[in-house]
């Protein structure tokens, strides 16, 4: 197994995209709009990854 010259582990923001989905569905539940929950929970989640993304890709 090789080792390249940048071994320092990544950080991962795909947790918030599905938990972003999960959380906006039962909030949209909650409020009689599943599907709006979920795209509003999809929107937020994905927004948190990019900043993890690019955060990452400036420690790197």
């Amino acid at each position: 197994m090789s080792e390249t010259e940048n071994s320092r582990p990544r950080l991962a923001g795909g947790i918030f995209v599905a938990l972003g989905l999960l959380v906006g569905a039962i909030a949209g539940i909650a409020l009689n709009q599943p599907s709006a929950g979920m795209i509003a929970g999809f929107g937020i989640g994905a927004t948190i990854a990019l900043i993890i993304w690019l955060i990452d890709r400036k420690r790197g």
